[in-house]
């Protein structure tokens, strides 16, 4: 069975959204490997409409070089598309809309053939996908800021007491602590 996987940047106080302001001078070349490694072994992505929109107004743009590597993986890998107010087909190339249940179809895809699935930006499909038990892996890249304001944060009050476990934990040279999650079996 395939592995859905996530990585969301994280700050210190939580935030998960807009790392472009707050990640400052922490994302170095030990991180870049690590995220290119990652980005190796997916061959399916999971998008939110809100990441696909901004994501579909960016990367198309965008050119692939050893310095961005995610720009050619982005343009190239089937995205498949969260969202009940989109209509098809996308414009985006290798786009396509869930029409069917989000938690049946990532089902589905865990039950195909193929590399893991990586679920990109999208908080609320992250989330959602990780209560639900069908992400298998959260990687929370954490910088050392607080970036305080009001960013989103990935969970929120009220969500259920959820037992993890540490899988991995790599310490880069700029002090971001890069902490790998399963839930627990238990």
């Amino acid at each position: 069975m395939r592995k859905v996987v996530s990585g969301l940047f994280h700050s210190l106080d939580g935030a998960v959204e807009g790392p472009d302001q707050w990640q400052f001078d922490s994302f170095d070349a030990e991180l870049g490997e690590l995220m290119t490694r990652t980005i190796g072994s997916i061959d399916e992505t999971v998008l939110g409409r809100v990441t696909y929109q901004e994501w579909a107004d960016y990367w198309p743009n965008s050119v692939p070089s050893e310095d961005n590597p995610f720009a050619e993986f982005i343009n190239q890998v089937p995205k498949h598309v969260a969202s009940t107010t989109l209509t098809g087909p996308l414009e985006w190339q290798n786009s396509r809309l869930i029409e069917d249940d989000l938690h049946d179809h990532v089902r589905q895809l865990k039950e195909s053939s193929g590399q893991d699935i990586g679920v990109q930006g999208s908080i609320s499909i992250v989330r959602d996908l990780f209560l639900a038990g069908l992400l298998d892996e959260l990687i929370l890249i954490t910088h050392p800021v607080i970036a305080g304001g009001s960013f989103r944060r990935l969970f929120q009050p009220g969500d259920p007491t959820t037992r993890l476990e540490l899988v991995d934990l790599v310490k880069t040279s700029a002090g971001n602590a890069v902490l790998t999650y399963r839930r627990r079996a238990d």
